[in-house]
């Protein structure tokens, strides 16, 4: 099912929403997710760039699959940490983060341009993607380097963060992140893995909290995660209930 972009002439509203997940994290004989059944329910795919996951071919061959379905690519970039799959803190330098992570988007960009498409946006990872929340530090090594990277470059993450203010600050597009498929705390944080309630992996329930999340307007894009069991039948579950709640399940890039 090719998904198709909302144009620049139209506004985003409550109405349209976005469906990503995280790819492409096998590594050489290390199998995880369903990429291949996966993708075909997405609109935007966040891909693995070899530092928590993700090697090569698999990068390249979930590329042209997302291609093939006219999915946008985005660089889920993450700390060097290939051992602990990119969820465990770590202190980097900020010039030392800004340079992973221009790298990352650099090699993601090159598999994406052999395929026919580019990159079209960044979003962190793991532990990078909590810390960057609240750190100014490292959310403006961040900021430096998406903005130095010579195509514009949206930013996929929870609003009111760090990384979306500075983002905004800086000029770039910033695209409000919900989570389909894991449990919320009172404050609006995610409950943290290991914790009860931490993911729904019921079909059903992640289908009831997207339709809930995208009803409120707050959001613009809902992630699933691809290392879920099931992830497949979590995603058609997700995006058959937002089509019958009146939704276009659309692209943001």
């Amino acid at each position: 099912m090719p998904c198709r972009a909302l144009p620049e002439t139209e506004d985003w509203s409550g109405m349209y929403i976005d469906l990503n997940a995280d790819v492409a994290e096998s590594f050489g004989r290390w199998s995880l997710g369903e990429d291949d059944a996966l993708i075909p329910y997405l609109t935007s795919v966040n891909v693995a760039c070899g530092f928590h996951a993700g090697d090569p071919l698999t990068i390249r061959r979930v590329v042209g699959r997302a291609v093939e379905h006219r999915v946008a690519i985005g660089a889920q970039v993450s700390y060097p940490d290939l051992v602990g799959f990119g969820r465990r803190a770590m202190d980097l330098a900020p010039d030392e983060l800004e340079a992973d992570v221009l790298y990352q988007i650099g090699g993601l960009d090159a598999l994406a341009r052999a395929a026919g498409d580019r990159v079209s946006y960044v979003k962190p990872h793991g532990a990078l993607y909590h810390r960057v929340l609240t750190d100014p530090a490292q959310a403006a090594a961040m900021v430096r380097a998406i903005a130095a990277w010579t195509d514009p470059l949206a930013v996929l993450t929870m609003a009111g963060g760090e990384l979306a203010s500075q983002a905004a600050v800086a000029g770039l597009r910033v695209v409000a992140e919900g989570y389909a498929d894991r449990g919320y705390l009172p404050d609006g944080r995610l409950v943290p893995r290991g914790q009860p309630g931490a993911l729904l992996t019921e079909p059903g329930d992640a289908a009831e909290q997207a339709v809930r999340l995208a009803g409120a307007g707050e959001v613009e894009s809902l992630c699933l995660h691809g290392d879920t069991p099931g992830a497949p039948l979590i995603a058609s579950a997700v995006r058959a209930a937002l089509v019958a709640a009146g939704h276009e399940v659309v692209r943001f890039a």
